[in-house]
């Protein structure tokens, strides 16, 4: 058996085997407590999750609660709103019928005056018709008497006309051929000049 030998422990390679299994050691530990870090922290979160579904779960709870008392509260209220309503309607429905009884009532002594008063219209109206069909068949002879009077006056003003028309063409035709005869000497005469 070999004897232990002394080793120097300033001597650098004992220091640099101290610091390599030093060194090995810390990484174990580090590499170790860090698993257990990372499953503690998993673990702590897990918790966390936990507790905030379960004061989640309450809180909605507690709104559901509300929430429900708040529905009945509203059911209440239209209940009573549909009680008014109601009542507000047989109201109204008293009210238009009795309206209703005396707007009829109104109609048909309107349709009385008004019956009384087409037939006292229509009677003027026949005696207004008679009157101015009279006076319009006077009139009517009257222009008639006129309309033959100004016919008689056309007549002679359109005779004038035609026998003024007929001397304007000879005057027309004469004059045509005077300044075609004149151009036809004048051509003619600077022809012959030549």
């Amino acid at each position: 058996m070999s004897t232990p030998q002394l080793v120097d422990m300033h001597s650098p390679e004992f220091q640099h085997m101290l610091q390599e299994a030093i060194r090995a050691t810390l990484e174990e530990f580090v590499r170790r407590n860090e698993l257990r870090a990372r499953e503690l922290s998993l673990l702590e979160r897990v918790v966390r999750v936990e507790e905030q579904l379960k004061a989640l779960t309450e809180v909605l709870q507690h709104f559901m609660k509300a929430t429900d008392k708040r529905f009945e509260a509203m059911e209440k209220r239209f209940e009573a709103m549909d009680k008014r309503f109601e009542s507000l309607q047989q109201e109204m429905n008293a009210r238009f019928e009795a309206l209703q009884r005396e707007m009829n009532a109104r109609f048909i002594a309107m349709d009385k005056r008004f019956e009384a008063l087409l037939r006292e219209m229509n009677a003027r109206f026949e005696a207004l018709q008679r009157e101015m069909n009279a006076r319009f068949e006077a009139l009517q002879r009257e222009m008639d008497a006129r309309f033959i009077a100004m016919d008689q006056r056309f007549e002679a003003i359109d005779k004038r006309f035609d026998a003024l028309e007929k001397r304007l063409n000879f005057v027309q035709w004469a004059l045509g051929v005077g300044f075609t005869l004149t151009n036809l000497l004048i051509v003619l005469s600077s022809l012959w000049a030549r």
